[in-house]
């Protein structure tokens, strides 16, 4: 479970959450990725805010502190906070509407099929199993003692913009994500209705764009399928963010007429 005793670590500046209340009759939840924190996403979670919707960003069990904070958490630390900001806003707003980042994006889709959702917004979304060879892989390497690997963050084009994401990969959380969040799931995109605005680089080298084909193929509702030609995988850090902003916002106030 998450460690959120007294000596929990402190949190990284930028990683805050953020929690608006617009008396607005749509809100927006707000997911950030794997490793990563509250700063990756904040841009859009601002925005929705600036734009008069009711918002809520947490930053999820583990994120936004140390590596080792994270390693005591998993999918379901993660989901449930998600899902426990969802019923936040819908306890307060008429309609809800999802967006997240890579594993934030696989929230929003797992979030999307837990509660009625008014429409998601995924962002280089984590949406496919991986290949048989690359779990062994990591099964072997944690059977071997291995805890961390080097990490996957930060993955923009923008020279000039770094992601506070963490240095190391804790592999225990990886096989959660995978095994928990992924598996039951990624067989099952048909199974959502909700219309979907989908974002995707076309180089990335953290999710392979091929997890977002699968989802646009195989989903349940309406896409939009959005692909970025200037970003890497932080999509919302880096060139095309305010195109993610613009049509997200265009998204957003379309559900709500």
């Amino acid at each position: 479970m998450a460690n959120d005793n007294a000596s929990s670590p402190s949190i990284l500046p930028g990683a805050e959450p953020l929690s608006h209340v617009a008396g607005s009759a749509t809100g927006v939840l707000v997911l950030h990725g794997f490793t990563g924190n509250p700063s990756s996403v904040r841009i859009l979670a601002e925005a929705a805010a600036a734009n008069g919707f009711d918002v809520e960003m947490p930053r999820l069990p583990g994120h936004g502190t140390t590596v080792e904070d994270m390693m005591t958490t998993g999918w379901d630390d993660w989901f449930g906070a998600a899902l426990q900001a969802f019923d936040s806003l819908a306890s307060r707003c008429e309609r809800v509407v999802v967006a997240g980042l890579s594993m934030g994006g696989l929230l929003t889709l797992a979030v999307g099929g837990a509660r009625p959702a008014a429409g998601l917004i995924c962002v280089n979304p984590v949406a496919r199993m991986r290949s048989p060879e690359e779990v062994e892989m990591v099964e072997e390497l944690i059977e071997d003692g291995m805890t961390i690997l080097p990490g996957i963050g930060s993955d923009i084009a923008d020279p000039d913009v770094v992601e506070t994401a963490y240095e190391g990969t804790p592999l225990v959380p990886l096989r959660s994500m995978f095994f928990e969040g992924v598996r039951p799931r990624c067989e099952h995109w048909g199974d959502l209705t909700a219309p979907l605005l989908l974002f995707t680089s076309e180089q990335d080298h953290v999710v392979d764009p091929a997890d977002s084909a699968h989802l646009a193929s195989t989903y349940g509702g309406s896409v939009e399928h959005v692909w970025l030609t200037k970003s890497y995988h932080v999509a919302t850090q880096d060139y095309d963010k305010d195109l993610i902003v613009e049509q997200s916002l265009s998204f957003m106030s379309q559900l709500a007429n």
